[in-house]
């Protein structure tokens, strides 16, 4: 198969909404208790079992660096957000934990949060439009992240 103007232009666009969504958000959290990159790791960190992830795993979600997300857990953990915890399954890897305060921070960030997420998606997409993007989108990411 070979790569359409179409094609070309679709990841282009994908790339710029990305990058202005992210812009957008950043302002929007700027004036708020938690950043986005907070509340990104806190999210990850309510939807995973036992609100624990292991510092590798929770750095491909939320697209960090494993050096990046080691500052970012420093000054969450100072917050009293996250602690640290041995891995049960592997001695030498380290976890991340949601505490209860950080559980608290997300619930409260989260009305405010759906309000953005209304004003930047909800307004310029139907729900099934946004099904059909989840599905292309999701294609495009399961092929890009299959094992060779």
């Amino acid at each position: 198969m070979s790569l359409s103007d179409s094609h070309l232009r679709a990841f282009r666009t994908l790339l710029e909404a990305h990058s202005q969504l992210l812009d957008a958000l950043n302002v929007r959290f700027r004036d708020r208790e938690l950043s986005l990159p907070y509340y990104d790791v806190l999210v990850h960190l309510s939807e995973a079992p036992a609100h624990r992830l292991r510092m590798q795993e929770l750095a491909r979600r939320v697209l960090l660096s494993k050096s990046g997300l080691t500052r970012l857990i420093d000054r969450m953990e100072r917050r009293g957000l996250v602690r640290r915890a041995a891995s049960e399954d592997d001695a030498r890897g380290v976890n991340a934990v949601l505490t209860p305060a950080g559980l608290q921070a997300l619930e409260a960030a989260v009305p405010a949060h759906k309000e953005d997420l209304v004003e930047l998606v909800g307004s310029v997409m139907t729900a099934e439009e946004a099904d059909v993007l989840t599905d292309l989108l999701g294609r495009v990411r399961d092929w890009a992240t299959r094992p060779e």
